[in-house]
C-alpha cells in the first residue's frame, strides 16, 4: 500500500529528494465525533524557510493563521479538501483520510512528482511514487505546512457548524470527543453532521 516508511528523527527539511516535485500532504480531525474529515497537498520551493512553518500542533491558533498566510502566498502550489461525515460511515475513517488527500493531491494546480505523506499508511494515488514519514509533519517544511492548512480549514469549518449548533462546544472542542462533548450528545442526541459509525459515549 505504501512505499519507505521513515522513523529515524530528522531535522525540518525542505525536500526528501531534489530532484521531485514534492507535495506533502497531512489530515487534520480523523478522531473527531463530529465534521468532516479534513486534507491538504502542499508544493513548497525547494529554498523555502519560515520558522513559523513546522508541526501545527505546536503552534498557538494565531501562529497558525498567520503560518497559513505565509504558506499560501508562497507555496508552488496548495490545496484543501473533505470527506463529509456521510462518506466516513459508508467507507471508515481510514480510508476517508486517504480519500481527503487524494482529492486534496487531485486539485492542485502544478502536479506533483511524489508525495510526502505523513503517517505509516497511505493508499497509492495514480502513479505517483510516495513516501510514509512517521511524524512527518515534525520532519519536512511541505507535510508540516500541509498539517497548518488542514488545521486551520477545518477549524474555521467547525467554527461554523458551532453557531447552529452552539450546545455541542464545537467552537472550542472543533468535533473532538471532550467530556462535554460526549455530554451534550446524551442530551440532545446527534446532529447531521456527526459519525454515526463512531462510538459518542
Amino acid at each position: 500500500m505504501n512505499k519507505t516508511v521513515l522513523k529515524n528523527k530528522v531535522q525540518l527539511l525542505p525536500f526528501l529528494n531534489e530532484h521531485h516535485l514534492e507535495a506533502g500532504c497531512d489530515e487534520a480531525g480523523r478522531g473527531c465525533l463530529a465534521g468532516a474529515v479534513f486534507a491538504a497537498a502542499v508544493i513548497l520551493p525547494q529554498d523555502f524557510a519560515n520558522p513559523l512553518v513546522r508541526d501545527s500542533k505546536q503552534l498557538s491558533e494565531k501562529e497558525r493563521h498567520a503560518a497559513r498566510l505565509v504558506i499560501q502566498n508562497e507555496a508552488l502550489a496548495w490545496s484543501v479538501a473533505s470527506v463529509s461525515p456521510a462518506e466516513i460511515d459508508k467507507i471508515n475513517i481510514l480510508q476517508a483520510s486517504f480519500l481527503a488527500m487524494h482529492r486534496a493531491i487531485a486539485q492542485l494546480s502544478i502536479p506533483p512528482t511524489a508525495l510526502l505523506i505523513d503517517g505509516n499508511r497511505f493508499l497509492k494515488y495514480q502513479d505517483i511514487p510516495d513516501t510514509c514519514i512517521v511524524k512527518g509533519d515534525s520532519k519536512y517544511a511541505s507535510i508540516a505546512a500541509a498539517s497548518i492548512l488542514a488545521k486551520t480549514h477545518r477549524d474555521d469549518y467547525m467554527m461554523q457548524l458551532a453557531t447552529a449548533h452552539p450546545h455541542y462546544d464545537w467552537a472550542s472542542n472543533k468535533g473532538y470527543p471532550t467530556a462535554a462533548h460526549r455530554a451534550a450528545i446524551r442530551l440532545y442526541g446527534v446532529s447531521a453532521h456527526h459519525r454515526l459509525s463512531f462510538r459518542h459515549t
